[in-house]
């Protein structure tokens, strides 16, 4: 039987975003430990948002659709630069990244998990292609966000919390974000 690979270190932060340790992401998210995380949207040129559904392997949210990409910094490594790696990643993909906004929250998930996190939520311009991660990553698919928005009213449980978060939360920022993504390509 081969050695297990080291479990994933995160940043643990307190309420005013300021680090104070690290732990592996299975503790994290099993004590509801709160620490520091990104969510990416990626927008065509016609403005619609790029959502991933997560493939049903990973640990939680399986099979639910979220925004592009997201993840974790790990211990000295700056966010902006996670997220980019992440993007290649699951995605396949490189973006230049705008900071959108800040969200924080907290939920217990369906399967005994819990998100305690401090996101820093970006955008940037979705390439023409991709590669996905079949092991992060079941499908990809653009919407405009009134039809995104719709839809979630109208089936809340296909999509993961977070998302639905920004979306009630954070309105304003993702809308802004879209059009200044919009507007910013040559």
């Amino acid at each position: 039987m081969g050695r297990r690979a080291a479990e994933e270190m995160l940043i643990l932060v307190d309420e005013r975003n300021r680090t104070i340790g690290r732990a592996g992401k299975r503790t994290i998210h099993t004590l509801g430990l709160l620490h520091r995380a990104f969510s990416i949207f990626l927008v065509d040129a016609a403005g619609r948002l790029l959502l991933q559904q997560r493939s049903r392997a990973k640990y939680h949210s399986g099979g639910l659709w979220a925004n592009s990409c997201c993840g974790h910094p790990q211990p000295g490594e700056r966010t902006q630069t996670a997220a980019r790696r992440r993007l290649g990643e699951e995605l396949g993909a490189s973006a230049r990244l705008r900071f959108g906004f800040r969200a924080r929250y907290r939920t217990g998930l369906a399967n005994g998990l819990v998100e305690n996190e401090i996101v820093y939520v970006y955008f940037g311009a979705a390439p023409d292609a991709l590669r996905l991660n079949p092991a992060e990553v079941r499908a990809v698919k653009p919407l405009t966000f009134a039809a995104l928005r719709a839809d979630i009213a109208r089936h809340p449980r296909r999509y993961a919390y977070w998302l639905r978060h920004y979306l009630k939360n954070h309105a304003a920022a993702i809308r802004r974000g879209i059009v200044s993504q919009k507007s910013g390509r040559g």
